[in-house]
């Protein structure tokens, strides 16, 4: 018997430790689906946030200060979680997220809420970057694609989610309960990674020197830079004064930002990040995922409702179901890879991504909506065959203290793509809709047209035009993301044992 009291310790204590690794997974899922939701379910209350509170010119700062904020604060917040250890950093930024939820609730003009908006995108940051990062320290390599496929669900049924949750709230109840919601499920998240995340102490933390003059530097740089983006073709003329302001100061921040990192101890964008072929070939791959994104999510809704004809509510379907084959594809793409590693199992879904791509400026017109809708169908398969093969191998390649730098870097490039992308293909779709409308028109005027019918039959073929061309845009995307792994990235990453 005496011989059996240790295994039966063992195997209590492994018990233990599953339902304590099962509570910090499901907080994991809520502050993905928090940071997930946010990013959408405000869309469908801006009507109700604008009759409410007015600054109709100045709206779109609530969705571009939330992306700056997250976007510039995530390279900081992975190097503080390598630094300080995930769950200060989790915490922290759960509190401020929530912080700013609350804030958002109660603003009292446009200028408030744009403003808290931005609060909690800071807590959005270390909510996004963290959470990829503990989903890696939590599983062995051969067990990563199961948490990685559940955070893949849960983004999905979030994006599909928010828009309707949005939509019923503003209409059944306030538009301030979009924000309330998150309190008592960020509550949650946050009291299970306090009461069951248990990291071992870090000896080097005490004496660790925080790079806050490069912190400062790299957020300024990423605020200018992406305003700039954001904005330029919007709010100013790309060649107009504000624009080349905006870039001459974020060209200046560049030089300051490479001046500090060289210097510091411990800088927040090591050296390492890009002179390692891996990390750096799956930055430029996924900064270019982020590019062709925007063509379906932005356009794709513009195009079903104004040249398919189809209702609000039915074009958000078109778009959604790449939300339901991405995550499968993902969770299936580990018998791939476990076959012909990372590397070729994201050039074969990147590839047939660029082939689907180039198909869609080929629907016939009109058309009809499952075309466009199995498309999209293919798309979200081709993309999880893409992504997840690379964020577990690049995770893998790395130890802990590295970790969160690495996850970082990567989620920052893929935002980043997005911003670029949104600014780049607005100024392709706006330059067709012109050159086929004698000069007249942009793609925002088109859409808010639509409220008042079908249009015209020659702006509808302009419309097909223009998204075509974005698409063809987001092939070229695709097909850079493939040449960077072909050249750049190792055919075998080199993987370090669990």
């Amino acid at each position: 018997m005496g011989s059996t009291t240790p295994a039966i310790r063992g195997g209590a204590g492994r018990r233990q430790d599953t339902r304590r690794r099962g509570a910090v997974v499901a907080a994991l899922m809520l502050a993905m689906a928090l940071a997930a939701l946010d990013s959408t379910v405000v869309s469908t209350a801006v009507p109700q946030i604008v009759g409410d509170l007015g600054g109709f010119s100045v709206f779109s700062w609530l969705f571009s200060g939330y992306l700056l904020a997250v976007t510039v604060t995530l390279p900081v917040y992975g190097k503080l979680s390598d630094t300080f250890g995930r769950k200060p950093v989790l915490v922290v930024g759960a509190a401020v997220f929530l912080l700013g939820s609350l804030l958002c609730a109660v603003a009292w003009n446009m200028g408030a809420l744009i403003a808290f908006r931005i609060v909690q995108g800071l807590g959005g940051g270390a909510l996004q970057g963290t959470v990829q990062t503990l989903a890696a320290d939590l599983y062995p390599l051969a067990e990563r694609p199961k948490i990685q496929s559940k955070l893949s669900t849960v983004w999905a049924v979030s994006a599909v989610a928010g828009p309707g949750l949005g939509g019923v709230l503003a209409a059944y109840a306030d538009w301030r309960w979009i924000f309330l919601v998150n309190l008592p499920i960020g509550a949650a998240a946050l009291w299970l990674i306090v009461r069951h995340l248990h990291e071992p102490e870090r000896e080097n933390a005490r004496h660790a020197r925080v790079d806050w003059a490069g912190a400062l530097a790299v957020f300024a740089c990423g605020g200018v830079l992406l305003t700039a983006l954001v904005q330029g073709g919007v709010a100013w003329p790309w060649l107009s004064a504000p624009s080349l302001a905006l870039f001459g100061t974020g060209l200046v921040l560049v030089a300051v930002v490479v001046g500090v990192e060289r210097r510091a101890a411990e800088p927040i964008i090591p050296g390492w990040v890009w002179r390692r072929r891996t990390i750096a070939a799956v930055n430029l791959a996924l900064g270019a995922l982020g590019l062709l994104m925007v063509a379906p999510s932005v356009f794709l809704p513009t195009y079903a409702q104004s040249v398919l004809g189809l209702a609000p509510v039915a074009a958000g379907f078109v778009l959604s179901v790449w939300t339901l084959s991405w995550p499968v594809s993902a969770a299936l793409s580990q018998h791939v890879y476990r076959r012909i590693g990372f590397r070729d199992t994201a050039l074969v879904g990147i590839g047939l991504a660029a082939l689907i791509l180039c198909a869609f400026p080929f629907l016939p017109y009109p058309g009809s909506w499952w075309q466009p809708t199995l498309l999209m169908l293919l798309l979200g398969g081709a993309l999880g065959l893409f992504q997840l093969p690379l964020i577990v191998g690049v995770q893998s390649t790395v130890g802990w203290s590295e970790r969160g730098t690495t996850t970082a870097s990567v989620l920052f490039c893929r935002q980043t793509g997005q911003t670029l992308g949104a600014s780049l293909f607005g100024a392709v779709a706006n330059g067709v809709l012109a050159a086929r409308l004698g000069g007249a028109g942009d793609l925002d005027s088109v859409t808010r047209a639509l409220d008042a019918g079908t249009p015209p039959e020659a702006t509808r073929r302009a419309i097909a035009g223009a998204v075509h061309a974005v698409y063809l845009g987001a092939a070229g995307a695709a097909a850079l993301a493939f040449v960077v792994l072909l050249v750049v990235a190792p055919r075998r990453f080199p993987v370090l044992q669990d």
